[in-house]
């Protein structure tokens, strides 16, 4: 747990305050690389929320006679797809699901993992020996398996690939939310707080949770390119949304077969998963700097 702990790190001793918050702010608007990541993130999320207004066409209306035509082609901005969908509305409308399925699960993560890593991470003794040796049950298998393995057990289908999803992430943010609850723990404040007689659900919630959750959060948003890519991967396996719904996962995988006569096409759904994901990462790096988590 302590090596886990040594690699995100943790935040300044004392409690976190405004001006804490507000140096982050600073520093976050003075990297360049993130806030080009935040803006990127933006633009696919409103494109993704006010898809009816931005996208030219309808992405389920498609003509065999103007199937696979190329970028640039003078009806179609991107091309159109297999059955003569327009890309630039399938694209559009696929950030919504593959946005969905990205973040969701981290988000689900995020509150299931902290919650049980915070809990084993201030109780400790036996009860935190239990919960860590369960987790590691899980978390010793490679995330690609175990959502694929997981999804196959509950079957196809958006609710399913985002329980497994969900599942995948929650041991690895217990992990983190120990490792970092049993290190604030020890600390002075949080002693000089038991002392004077405050209860554990006090301690937790004024002293605790405000050094832990940063840490918690920025390792999260780390986790959002991963699950990204993953759903992508059910999907494109068959495990994830099915067609006709857009999402960029389901669309590399029905346009797979048309690589080879049109293969800029074909590519930019794959393009699409790269750029969000990529953005995602850098804006966690970002937002890791900012927050000085790393010493």
């Amino acid at each position: 747990m302590t090596v886990v702990a040594a690699e995100i790190g943790l935040l300044p001793a004392k409690p976190v305050t405004r001006g804490y918050w507000a140096g982050v702010g600073r520093r976050l608007l003075r990297d360049p690389v993130a806030i080009a990541a935040a803006c990127i993130i933006l633009i696919i999320v409103l494109s993704a929320i006010f898809a009816p207004w931005v996208a030219p066409a309808d992405p389920y209306k498609g003509s065999m006679l103007r199937r696979l035509k190329p970028v640039l082609d003078g009806t179609y901005l991107l091309g159109s797809d297999e059955l003569g969908r327009d890309m630039l509305s399938r694209l559009i409308y696929g950030g919504r699901l593959s946005l969905f399925m990205g973040v969701f699960p981290v988000v689900c993560a995020f509150l299931i993992g902290s919650s049980i890593g915070i809990f084993a991470g201030y109780v400790g003794s036996w009860v935190n020996t239990l919960i860590m040796r369960t987790v590691d049950v899980f978390y010793a298998f490679p995330s690609v398996l175990l959502a694929i393995a997981l999804s196959g057990a509950l079957g196809a289908g958006i609710a399913n690939a985002i329980v497994s999803l969900t599942m995948v992430f929650v041991p690895q943010i217990t992990r983190v939310a120990e490792a970092v609850t049993t290190q604030i723990r020890t600390r002075d404040y949080v002693e000089a707080a038991r002392v004077s007689g405050a209860g554990p659900l006090t301690i937790i919630r004024v002293h605790v949770l405000g050094n832990v959750l940063g840490p918690i959060f920025v390792y999260a948003t780390s986790l959002i390119s991963v699950s990204m890519i993953l759903a992508s991967g059910l999907s494109f396996l068959g495990l994830g949304s099915k067609p006709p719904e857009p999402e960029w996962g389901l669309m590399l995988n029905t346009l797979r077969t048309a690589i080879y006569v049109q293969p800029v096409v074909a590519a930019l759904p794959g393009v699409m998963i790269f750029i969000t994901s990529v953005s995602f990462n850098l804006f966690s790096d970002g937002l890791r700097s900012a927050m000085e988590i790393k010493q």
